[in-house]
């Protein structure tokens, strides 16, 4: 392993460090701990947004807080849930009289930490609900929807469920937007090659050279299948035929589409990728009317790409192309 560190494990909180030293505008952390990652920008009466998880898939958690988006961010270890008691903190910190919304992925140490979370602000008198990421179609089948996991389909709920709060709605219609975005996102990724934590130094699975995984987690766990690497045309048609029957997304419809970069992959390879998927879309006379390419969730450096599509309605697109800025991401009015 070559990596660019010091003691591997200070790599989390040396990162925090940095990213505090060089935005001390925008982001702080609270309650003593670096790990408590909250916005400067606190808005009086607006619903708060909360998310978390393990580090090591920058931007994601930490990158999407900050205005007309979320409000903060506990950060666990690389691929590590946070604490409960972080978790907890954040909450208290955002809390401004409106109640806060808990987004975050479908994992089991994650939901268990954001639940005991919810019981400690209860003595608070802090009202939160919870809204699930849970849009990787290669971890279970249709009708299974609930079992699973969140990846960068998250994104999107992000982005509507921020516009939603920064226009003062409640907190149940904040929730039910971000539920109707959780809804309608579906995600399928590729890896061509394993990633390394640096803690352990060494790869956490294998990927043969001429090869790739299909369908695996944006921790490593298993794809559903192992083939030889393929042209992008293909690998976009494989990925595509996974996503567009699940909801399905038909002829007529609008959608929202982000080609994710899982750490190692060049930004000229997710636009190849975007190309092929724009000629699908439109043979099948589904217009796209919000696009992202870049890197949004990614695992440390592994070589892959997930595609995450949305189907939109007029309530969607008003919020996904509102404003937000971040030390991470800015995007203007659109």
């Amino acid at each position: 392993m070559q990596r660019i560190l010091n003691n591997p494990e200070n790599y989390v909180d040396e990162m925090l460090e940095g990213v505090y030293a060089a935005h001390p505008d925008l982001v702080k952390y609270v309650d003593g701990d670096l790990r408590c990652y909250v916005s400067t920008k606190k808005k009086e009466g607006k619903v708060g947004i909360a998310t978390g998880g393990g580090s090591g898939h920058l931007p994601l958690f930490m990158g999407y807080v900050g205005e007309g988006l979320l409000d903060g961010a506990s950060i666990g270890g690389v691929f590590q849930s946070p604490s409960a008691d972080q978790m907890a903190a954040v909450t208290r910190e955002i809390d401004s009289g409106a109640g806060v919304l808990y987004i975050y992925g479908n994992y089991t140490g994650d939901i268990m930490n954001f639940e005991m979370a919810q019981e400690l602000v209860d003595f608070d008198d802090i009202k939160v609900m919870h809204v699930l990421g849970a849009d990787d179609v290669a971890s279970a089948p249709q009708g299974e929807e609930s079992k699973r996991r969140g990846v960068a389909g998250i994104y999107f709920v992000f982005k509507c469920a921020g516009g939603a709060a920064d226009c003062m709605l409640p907190l149940e219609e904040v929730a039910r937007v971000a539920q109707k975005a959780a809804d309608n996102v579906r995600t399928f990724g590729v890896a061509l090659s394993p990633c390394v934590i640096p803690e352990n130094g060494k790869a956490n699975f294998s990927v043969e050279p001429g090869q790739m995984e299909l369908g695996m987690g944006i921790h490593g766990e298993p794809g559903v299948e192992v083939t030889e690497l393929k042209p992008a045309d293909q690998i976009v048609d494989y990925m595509m035929e996974r996503i567009l029957p699940d909801l399905p997304y038909q002829s007529g419809d609008e959608v929202a589409v982000l080609v994710n970069g899982l750490g190692g992959t060049p930004l000229e390879e997710l636009y190849i990728m975007f190309r092929r998927i724009n000629q699908i879309l439109e043979e099948k006379g589904i217009k796209c009317v919000y696009t992202k390419a870049g890197e949004c969730a990614t695992s440390m450096d592994m070589i892959g790409v997930s595609i995450s599509v949305m189907k939109v309605d007029e309530e969607l697109k008003k919020y996904l192309k509102m404003p937000c800025h971040t030390p991470f991401i800015s995007q203007p009015q659109l």
